[in-house]
C-alpha cells in the first residue's frame, strides 16, 4: 500500500492535465476520440455529469461520497460492477488490481466497468494513468473548479514520478 504523507498533499492537489469548467466543455473532444484507448471517469460527480451528457465511460470509479458527504447521485448504466477497498490518502494493491481487472474486462470483452470503492477514490487517477492503454482519456473532478482532462500518453511520466513520492506502508 502506498500512503500520501500530509506534507505532500498540496502537490497532489494540482491538476494532472488540463482543467475545464465542465464536461460539456470537452464533449466534442471526447466524441472525436473514437476507439483509441479508454474513456475513464473518476468521482461520483464527474461520472454522473458524463452520463448526463450522454457519454458512457468505459471505466468509472466512484466511492458514493461527494466532498466527504454521502452521494445521492445514482450511477447506473450498462456495466459490470467491481468492488474494492481503498482508505483515504492511499493507493492500495487491491485498488490497482481492481483497476487492472476493469481495464482487462473492457479490452477483452467490451464491457463497461464501474468500480465502487469502499473508502476513497481520490488518488485512483494516478494508477489509472500509469496502467491505462495508449490513447486513453481520464476525467476527474477538481472540487470547486471543474473537471480535469488527463491524456495518459502525455502524463504517464508525471504519474510515475508522483507514485515515487508516496510512502510504502
Amino acid at each position: 500500500m502506498l500512503v500520501l504523507r500530509k506534507e505532500m498533499r498540496p502537490e497532489f492537489k494540482k491538476p494532472i492535465g488540463t482543467l475545464y469548467p465542465s464536461i460539456s466543455h470537452v464533449k466534442d473532444l471526447i466524441l472525436s476520440k473514437g476507439d483509441k484507448g479508454l474513456l475513464i471517469s473518476i468521482g461520483d460527480v464527474t461520472t454522473r455529469k458524463m452520463l448526463d451528457e450522454g457519454i458512457i465511460p468505459n471505466v468509472g470509479i466512484v466511492d458514493n461520497i461527494i466532498e466527504r458527504e454521502p452521494s445521492n447521485h445514482k450511477i447506473t448504466y450498462n456495466n459490470v460492477t467491481l468492488k474494492t477497498k481503498n482508505p483515504s490518502g492511499t493507493i492500495t494493491d487491491q485498488l490497482c488490481k481492481t483497476i487492472k481487472e476493469g481495464f482487462s474486462l473492457v479490452e477483452k470483452a467490451g464491457y463497461n466497468v464501474l468500480i465502487v470503492v469502499e473508502g476513497e477514490e481520490d488518488l485512483s487517477a494516478i494508477p489509472c494513468i500509469v496502467m491505462a492503454p495508449s490513447g486513453s482519456l481520464i476525467f476527474y473532478g477538481q472540487p470547486g473548479e471543474g473537471v480535469v482532462l488527463c491524456e495518459v500518453d502525455k502524463m504517464k511520466e508525471k504519474a510515475q514520478n508522483l507514485i515515487k513520492k508516496l510512502e510504502e506502508a
